[in-house]
């Protein structure tokens, strides 16, 4: 199986992320799932590795983390659920962005053990925030699942809360702040993505 980053298409400059953060990296994922049966064997493998976690339910924020959720859920047989972003309120700092489970299907994750996965996690703003509105929802998430881990702000969230985390490959990446970012320092533009 082809390994995923050889399936991403990588840009190098200055990027504001959802997170608040700044970074020098950003991934276009878009084109990840225009070809479904690509994905397949990686969710296949996501679904392997989260079995025996005890996973009942699945949830991934939208876009690509909730089409690749919905894939792990059925190798699991599992229900699926997706959060969407809500947007944060200007100026509001890092991780300001929430993510909701649409109220028509939110009180089918109370009490229920649930894994998160998403297609590449970074600062990990969607991923917090989707564990955020399910512990609200009086879920129990137990684990978190990604094609691709960036840097390490989600091993260090997922330690810190008890949670598993499965991660098909992961690469250092390097984050910062906006008043500390050295590209804004030397005056580099933000650039549109």
């Amino acid at each position: 199986m082809t390994g995923i980053v050889e399936l991403l298409a990588a840009r190098r400059g200055h990027f504001a992320l959802e997170s608040g953060h700044h970074g020098d990296l950003w991934l276009d994922l878009e084109s990840l799932f225009l070809r479904p049966s690509r994905v397949a064997g990686f969710a296949a493998e996501l679904a392997r590795r989260l079995a025996p976690a005890g996973v009942e339910a699945v949830c991934g924020p939208l876009v690509g983390g909730a089409l690749l959720a919905q894939a792990v859920a059925a190798r699991l047989d599992a229900e699926f659920l997706y959060a969407e972003p809500l947007a944060p309120a200007a100026g509001a700092g890092l991780y300001a962005v929430r993510y909701r489970v649409p109220a028509a299907v939110r009180a089918r994750a109370a009490g229920r053990a649930f894994a998160i996965v998403d297609d590449v996690v970074n600062a990990g703003s969607a991923t917090r925030a989707t564990y955020a509105e399910l512990r609200d929802a009086g879920a129990r998430p137990v684990a978190i699942a990604t094609l691709l881990t960036l840097g390490a702000a989600v091993p260090t969230f997922a330690r810190e809360h008890g949670l598993r985390l499965e991660s098909l490959e992961a690469l250092p990446n390097t984050l910062w702040e906006p008043a500390a970012c050295p590209l804004c320092a030397a005056g580099v533009p933000l650039e549109a993505v």
